[in-house]
């Protein structure tokens, strides 16, 4: 329970520094609304390569805090602007305790939100993981609704985040990328590996063009990557592939995830108590002056009217009787309900 004295200079003081704290938490809620707009977008965005099974959780929510911050930090600034002229204070004064009281729990949900910001890269890694897999699957798709820009999205993914296939390069050999209007089943070499294959599809040791690093020496080898003696003086054993050799899965999940750690981080920094226990030093600090005519008299400030053990104990007081009410308004229900 500490008491703190305020002169006129001391609560001016505190106005203004409250005011400029209020507005400075109005900037960062733009900047989290903002982040969760932005977020939003790069989840669309992508969202094929996901199944368009992504949450969107953690974005509403982003969009949510932003808003319920600049909100609730715009009303704190325009109380501690008005709270050095006593006729304008008096029309705030009544608000004081229910505002203070929401925006303790405006600072759970901040803590929730950072949390989720957090906890919620596992399931995007998982998403990635099915829906990349998926993703190549459908990738010579192009004539079949809903699949037709599959290929496309592929092929500029691979080249933005410099990545082949969902784990690796070899997830390519592993499934049909060509589409077999494109095959000549006339050719005896394609017949053949397409009747070897157990599941009819004609599979091949390469890779899409947009695997190909740019920045190697050697012209791309994306065809017979495997094969040796198809191209001159290559060992695919120890050389360095002029493909790229990380998964895109791993690629766009450290996008995201650092994506979603600097958000919570923003959404942290957001967190403030100080404001709070600075406008209830103040909220107090004007009710006690002796004088409320006489703005130079002084005047005493307090966050808890009580001490700590005695202020839990009256609240917990205050739930029990509130139980007791439930109960004794429950009970006279059911009688009622009897006769």
């Amino acid at each position: 329970h500490v008491i703190v004295k305020f002169s006129l200079q001391k609560r001016v003081k505190l106005a203004q520094g409250l005011w400029m704290l209020y507005w400075v938490s109005v900037i960062m809620g733009i900047l989290v609304f903002s982040l969760g707009i932005f977020f939003k977008i790069e989840l669309r965005k992508r969202s094929e390569l996901m199944d368009n099974n992504e949450s969107h959780l953690v974005p509403n929510l982003l969009i949510l805090v932003g808003m319920l911050a600049c909100g609730a930090n715009a009303f704190g600034g325009k109380v501690c602007h008005d709270s050095l002229d006593p006729i304008k204070f008096a029309k705030w004064k009544p608000m004081l305790k229910p505002y203070l009281l929401m925006c303790c729990g405006f600072n759970v949900l901040l803590l929730m939100t950072a949390l989720l910001c957090f906890l919620m890269q596992f399931a995007v890694y998982l998403t990635l993981a099915e829906g990349l897999k998926n993703g190549i699957k459908f990738y010579k798709d192009t004539d079949t609704p809903g699949r037709c820009f599959m290929k496309r999205t592929l092929d500029m993914t691979q080249i933005e985040f410099r990545c082949c296939g969902n784990n690796n390069f070899r997830d390519w050999f592993e499934v049909q990328w060509i589409s077999n209007r494109y095959l000549d089943m006339s050719n005896d070499e394609v017949k053949d590996r397409v009747l070897s294959n157990v599941e009819g599809k004609y599979l091949m040791d390469s890779v899409p063009f947009s695997c190909c690093n740019p920045g190697s020496p050697r012209p791309c080898i994306q065809h017979h990557l495997t094969n040796n003696s198809a191209h001159y003086d290559y060992d695919h054993r120890i050389e360095e592939l002029n493909i790229w050799t990380r998964g895109c899965r791993e690629a766009l999940f450290s996008y995201y995830s650092s994506m979603m750690n600097s958000i919570g981080v923003s959404v942290l920094s957001t967190f403030s108590s100080a404001d709070m226990a600075g406008l209830k030093y103040l909220s107090t600090a004007l009710e006690t002056m002796a004088d409320p005519e006489n703005p130079e008299c002084e005047s005493e400030g307090w966050l808890l009217e009580k001490g700590v053990k005695e202020t839990f104990a009256e609240l917990l007081t205050k739930l029990k009787t509130l139980g007791k009410i439930n109960q004794v308004e429950e009970g006279g229900d059911a009688q009622e309900a009897a006769t």
